[in-house]
């Protein structure tokens, strides 16, 4: 067996125990009482809700679990380094005052 096929098996059975489990408890709560019979409509519709956001969420973590691959983490890229940038952090001294000449021409705030 494939290793993303053994990876798939555990959320399905997951998100399957979770919408039975959902689909039960819908179907006895929404009976209203024991004399009436029991809402299996209620009990499906909740079964695959449950069903299709517990699979989402699984999902969405082996999404995040995965790492991304070497190569994209690196390159040049434009402005990596934010000292470079006009404006940017070497352009600022160590109280976070501009560096250089102001820029408003007169030197007065306006």
């Amino acid at each position: 067996m494939s290793k993303s096929a053994r990876g798939v098996k555990g959320p399905l059975i997951f998100s399957a125990v979770l919408g039975a489990v959902a689909g039960i408890v819908a179907m006895v709560v929404s009976t209203g009482g024991g004399t009436r019979e029991l809402r299996v409509d209620l009990g499906i519709t909740a079964a695959g809700i449950a069903f299709i956001a517990a699979l989402v969420v699984c999902a969405m973590l082996m999404m995040t679990e995965k790492p991304n691959a070497d190569h994209l983490g690196k390159g040049t890229g434009i402005n990596r380094s934010s000292s470079k940038i006009p404006g940017g952090a070497g352009n600022v001294d160590k109280d976070g005052n501009p560096k250089g000449p102001p820029r408003g021409g007169s030197g007065s705030p306006r």
